[in-house]
């Protein structure tokens, strides 16, 4: 898979979210789904996100036991969506379990990438709420590798470490990188972000963009500026 633009749909409603995805009458959008408009909305709106032709990374950050996260795996498998995630913080057998539940009889499934490090942790919230000692990018480069030796396709990561993931985990290791922001934006609460065409330059395979979108005058000429920043 090329290297594609995600919008982030941080909607409270399906109301919400279609009347800014009917704004793309031309190319359609790779989409995220996340809590809050899986939560008010439920299964259906990921299925008609998909029947109206979008991509769809499903951004619910699965994080429990091992065998619970398998069987929601199981059921998200059915939705059809394009990547899945989870917290690489729940360890690798709970990685293997979702990946287990995610695959369907067939052998196919979604991509499955798990969360390194919130793009709003920094090493002082790291150290302080955590007791995580160790210096972000060591955290971030080991749960990385561990999702690799689960057998996931990627993590999702900061821009600003999208590269070191690469020379770690391999080219083919997929980098999802929410915190991009164009540069003459604002960084709202992101704490660890990164240009369109700087995240391109250093690696990532995906970035995720919300409210320089979402929230801009022009939605559609806000996504165009983004692929052409970012894609090319």
């Amino acid at each position: 898979m090329g290297k594609d633009v995600i919008v982030a749909c941080d909607f409270a409603s399906a109301e919400q979210t279609f009347a800014f995805l009917d704004k793309f009458t031309g190319r359609k959008p790779f989409v995220k789904i996340g809590m809050e408009l899986f939560y008010a909305e439920g299964p259906e709106i990921v299925r008609e996100i998909k029947r109206r032709g979008h991509k769809i990374f499903l951004d619910l950050k699965l994080h429990d036991i091992p065998n619970t996260v398998k069987k929601a795996m199981a059921v998200l498998s059915r939705l059809d969506v394009d990547i899945c995630n989870l917290h690489a913080g729940g360890t690798v057998a709970m990685m293997q379990a979702a990946l287990e539940g995610l695959t369907r009889e067939d052998g196919t499934r979604p991509l499955l990438i798990a969360v390194t490090q919130l793009t709003s942790t920094d090493q002082t919230s790291m150290e302080n709420d955590l007791m995580i000692h160790a210096p972000i990018d060591e955290v971030v480069m080991h749960y990385a590798q561990n999702a690799k030796k689960a057998g996931l396709d990627g993590v999702v990561c900061s821009p600003l470490e999208a590269g070191k993931v690469h020379e770690n985990c391999g080219a083919a290791f997929l980098t999802v990188t929410p915190g991009v922001r164009f540069a003459d934006g604002d960084k709202g609460d992101q704490k660890r972000v990164m240009t369109p065409a700087d995240a391109k330059a250093i690696g990532s395979d995906y970035i995720v963009v919300g409210r320089p979108i979402t929230a801009a005058a022009d939605p559609v000429a806000a996504y165009e500026r983004c692929l052409r920043e970012f894609v090319g």
